[in-house]
């Protein structure tokens, strides 16, 4: 203690969990600074994978369905999963087979970039598929 007050440092300490607990001569606040460094730049180095969602009717025009698989495959280049929904109104409902079509064309016009997470599923009035980026 009498060596760090006369160099006008700390005593920290390191490792309260070792036996004998280590403690370090040093600046305080520098180490407070590089902690929060190296807290922050693990953070950064973490991947995070946002679920991107585009919505469609079961008669969607072919040109529009183009639009939207490229616009898919933007999300998908950037390393992000996609969440297609084809929304069902009304008499539509009885046509779900017209949605699961609509959802295969589009996994073929986005198959460059990426692959079939999840099949499509019925979800009440909607039906769904993830595509996933291709490593």
């Amino acid at each position: 203690m009498k060596i760090a007050e006369t160099k006008k440092l700390d005593l920290v300490n390191v490792s309260p969990t070792a036996e004998p607990p280590v403690c370090r001569i040093m600046n305080y606040g520098k180490y407070k600074y590089a902690q929060a460094k190296k807290e922050k730049e693990s953070k950064k180095k973490q991947k995070v994978i946002n679920i991107k969602e585009i919505r469609m009717t079961p008669n969607i025009e072919e040109h529009d369905l183009a639009v939207k698989a490229k616009n898919a495959s933007k999300f998908l280049e950037d390393g992000d999963r996609v969440k297609v929904v084809v929304r069902f109104r009304g008499r539509e409902l009885g046509h779900m087979d017209a949605g699961r079509v609509v959802l295969m064309q589009f996994a073929e016009m986005t198959s460059e970039y990426s692959t079939i997470d999840k099949l499509p599923i019925v979800e009440g009035k909607n039906m769904t598929m993830f595509l996933a980026p291709k490593k």
